[in-house]
């Protein structure tokens, strides 16, 4: 039998899952309601593109705060790997998500786990304040996101 793959898009649910922060604290997208969620998928920790990415939002951390977003790192590192590499980048504010078990589980929610190599693509996704993907954009592996791309979406979601 032929496995069926979900194709999601923007205006598509965003469903839900949990994920432990790099400090063992549970995030659950459902929760986030009322606020937009900024999820941003990077492969592996430990990498330069990864930690830049992760730095952009830990930088612009106000500005995501204004315009009431949250936003959060994720990919398929443990718990202890995504808190020495938060510690390591002197990421204080910035949740940094753990997709570790079950293995890629939130990445493929999103349809952007790479099976063949076990992580996620490096995606941005936007989820508004209802629960629905208003914005969804995958990057080569080598790419660092334009964050100011990202900001100037929310704003003109306000």
């Amino acid at each position: 039998m032929a496995e069926i793959i979900r194709r999601v898009k923007v205006g598509d649910s965003a469903g839900d899952f949990t994920l432990q922060d790099h400090n063992g604290n549970n995030f659950i997208l459902f929760a986030q309601r009322g606020k937009r969620v900024l999820l941003s998928f990077h492969p592996l920790a430990w990498t330069a593109v990864c930690a830049s990415q992760m730095l952009s939002l830990e930088k612009n951390f106000a500005v995501f705060e204004s315009l009431k977003t949250v936003p959060v790192g994720l990919s398929v590192d443990p718990v202890p790997s995504k808190k020495a590499w938060a510690e390591s980048l002197d990421i204080k504010k910035i949740p940094l998500l753990s997709d570790f078990w079950p293995h890629g589980a939130a990445a493929k929610l999103f349809d952007i786990f790479r099976g063949k190599n076990g992580f996620s693509e490096r995606a941005n996704i936007i989820i508004d304040d209802s629960g629905v993907i208003a914005f969804f954009k995958t990057y080569p592996l080598s790419q660092l996101p334009d964050i100011d791309e990202i900001i100037e979406f929310i704003r003109r979601m306000s």
